[in-house]
């Protein structure tokens, strides 16, 4: 995934790079509600996701620096997600994103 900025590209096309597709706003939304979240928990709050698009998903939001990956040694292993600082300013464009969705249902 390519999400460096270019010169002559738009600024919107880079934000929806980044954060577009069907699952990565509503992975950002339940960590931005939860904090800190395991994976199993993710993925039932999300069903019907399934693990291996998850797990695509959230490697491709750590990889653009929008979510931290905690590994726990412990068997069974422990994986725990949260927002890093750049994740959490799209929290204000999340709120305003569920306010439009709720004036337009």
């Amino acid at each position: 995934m390519n999400i460096e900025p270019v010169k002559d590209r738009c600024p919107v096309e880079f934000a929806v790079n980044m954060i577009g597709g069907k699952w990565k706003l509503l992975i950002i939304n339940r960590l931005i509600r939860h904090s800190t979240i395991r994976f199993n928990e993710l993925q039932k709050m999300l069903d019907p996701i399934t693990h291996r698009t998850l797990t695509r998903q959230l490697r491709e939001l750590e990889e653009a620096g929008l979510i931290n990956r905690v590994t726990h040694p412990v068997v069974p292993p422990k994986v725990e997600y949260s927002l890093t600082e750049k994740g959490q300013s799209l929290t204000s464009i999340l709120f305003q994103l569920g306010d439009w969705g709720s004036k337009h249902m």
